[in-house]
């Protein structure tokens, strides 16, 4: 049985009615390479505001700047945030056409309506008063919101793409079947069909949807429409949903080698030397018999020949670091050559990880620390950038090479938002990474973001500046909380006498158990904890006793109370 991908099919038509000029625009398409798992389909209309001069060009050339532009950005991107920045992008050259004119007002505007299917899942973007609608099992419904407002008796567009500078755009996304049925309009056909009769015609439309196009518009046309008229009708045939069998057979197209040996040779890589075997994995140092580049080969074990898990965290690992290219992240090349094994090859790092580098230095001075911590955050932010979450930061995962570089290492775990928009039977609900480091999100069974990181990162800053963690320590089997309240955070001041109180304002803050009260970037936490912030610092000058000290004010009171008991004894003597 094999995976069932995703088909679909579109039919349109675009006329410009009564009018002289056509102002809509639309277009869609699917691609037939990698694009399709990764980007999905995707069908977008535009319609030009009819008292604009250029509308016809803010229509076509947004209808066609989305499909080219959605299609080049990167894999790792999720839907919203492709579209998101491809939208923002359109209506900031929109609008700046608009303000360059002369005129008193603006020459470009249009309603943008865009639809997404990547997967099972339809993801809307909408602006204006074109509409998106779901036929399915007989009924049509709107999925889409008209912007606009009425005023003596006339109708204005309360939002269009080019009219204003920040850009405000309806985001929504829903489950699809195989079957379903997509429809989009323009005001030129739907203001002038009622519903039963466009259910009528959207009846057959699956078997013929160019037809069904058609006659939508003729349609509208015939009852008195005066506008530009379009519709695009999108078919879904097939949605790409994998059963467990299925997902195993694809992960396990390659087998995993044998243990190796120096001297051993696998597809043009010669094994110099055994770097690492455990009971997860092997890595060794390989050079290429070509062009005698050293690299290291990391292969599974065959523990985990089974594990669907484990083999799909271990191929992630690997397409993670073919796609950011950053200094401060390790790197994974493909292969010259076709694999016959499950492995990959990445960059030599030679050095040594950050625990080990704790270890030599248990007591750094805080500037040495901010060397090693402004690397790991130009490499958080890489992973930001590309719309990734590493998930399982941690000393063990942190390499400083022999020139004091850092490298974040090991992706197995990595959250790769374009990835996550991909149905899967693989069960990934389990709390990433190791316990003491995990951001408290994770044990409270939520998803993770950049902050979530940036705890795990904080944590690591704690621990190299005090030697200690700023939570209890769990193990496995308790990592799990209810409330964020569970968790209460050790002041760094209490190891570490000599530490600037704003610097422990600062990691409080980044180590805040609710990701709401963290920072909102890592240049936040890299400004505070380079230069003094004295409002930090003031905050932790008037912080309550029962903050600053929790452990002495229940002592306190303890002491109170049993004072107290024995008072009303002696008294009761």
């Amino acid at each position: 049985m094999s995976n069932k991908t995703l088909s679909i099919r579109f039919g349109g038509k675009s006329i410009a009615g009564i009018k002289p000029v056509n102002q809509d625009a639309f277009a869609a398409h699917i691609p037939d390479n990698a694009d399709r798992e990764f980007k999905g389909a995707a069908a977008v209309i535009a319609d030009g505001v009819s008292s604009c001069a250029d509308s016809h060009i803010a229509s076509q050339t947004s209808v066609t700047s989305f499909m080219q532009d959605y299609f080049s950005t990167p894999h790792s991107w999720s839907v919203r945030n492709s579209v998101s920045r491809v939208m923002t992008a359109l209506n900031r050259w929109l609008h700046k056409e608009n303000n360059l004119s002369h005129r008193e007002q603006d020459n470009m505007l249009c309603t943008f309506s865009a639809l997404v299917i990547k997967s099972n899942t339809l993801h809307m973007f909408h602006v204006g008063d074109s509409r998106i609608y779901h036929f399915q099992q007989g009924e049509l419904e709107q999925l889409s919101q008209d912007h606009v407002r009425k005023s003596g008796g006339h109708s204005y567009l309360a939002r269009a793409l080019g009219g204003d500078r920040h850009l405000e755009v309806d985001y929504s996304t829903r489950p699809l079947n195989d079957g379903d049925l997509l429809l989009m309009t323009t005001d030129g056909v739907h203001d002038f069909l009622t519903r039963a009769e466009m259910k009528k015609i959207l009846a057959n439309a699956f078997s013929d949807p160019e037809k069904a196009a058609d006659t939508l518009i003729s349609s509208a046309l015939a009852k008195g429409s005066d506008d530009n008229l379009t519709a695009l009708i999108v078919c879904v045939d097939e949605l790409p949903v994998k059963s467990l069998e299925e997902s195993h057979q694809q992960l396990t197209q390659l087998p995993i080698p044998p243990v190796m040996k120096v001297g051993n040779q696998i597809d043009g890589y010669e094994v110099l030397d055994l770097i690492f075997s455990g009971t997860r994995s092997h890595m060794y140092l390989v050079k290429d018999r070509e062009t005698h580049q050293q690299y290291v080969l990391k292969a599974p074990s065959t523990n985990f020949s089974d594990d669907s898990l484990y083999l799909d965290g271990f191929i992630r690992e690997e397409w993670v670091g073919q796609r950011i290219d950053h200094h401060h992240v390790m790197k994974t090349y493909p292969c010259r050559q076709q694999k016959l094994f499950l492995y990959y090859v990445g960059e030599h790092i030679q050095g040594m990880n950050l625990r080990e580098w704790m270890n030599d230095n248990p007591n750094p001075p805080l500037d040495e620390v901010r060397k090693l911590a402004k690397q790991i955050i130009q490499g958080l932010r890489a992973f930001q950038r590309a719309d990734m979450v590493h998930q399982d930061l941690k000393p063990e995962n942190i390499m400083i090479n022999q020139d004091g570089r850092v490298k974040i290492i090991d992706f197995g775990t990595a959250k790769i938002a374009g990835i996550e928009e991909m149905s899967s039977p693989l069960d990934k609900a389990i709390p990433q990474g190791s316990v003491n480091y995990i951001a408290p999100e994770y044990l409270m069974g939520e998803s993770g973001s950049f902050k979530s990181d940036l705890f795990s990162f904080a944590v690591i800053i704690y621990e190299m500046i005090t030697g200690k963690l700023p939570y209890k320590e769990m193990s496995s089997s308790s990592a799990e909380i209810n409330n964020y309240a569970e968790l209460e955070y050790i002041p760094a001041l209490h190891h570490r006498k000599d530490l600037p109180l704003w610097v422990e304002g600062c990691l409080r803050t980044a180590l805040q158990p609710n990701p709401r009260f963290r920072y909102d970037a890592f240049s936040e936490f890299e400004k505070d904890f380079t230069r003094p912030n004295h409002a930090l610092e003031a905050k932790i000058q008037h912080q309550p006793l029962l903050e600053k000290n929790p452990v002495l004010v229940w002592k306190l009171l303890a002491g109170v109370l049993l004072i107290s008991n024995l008072v009303l004894l002696s008294l009761l003597e």
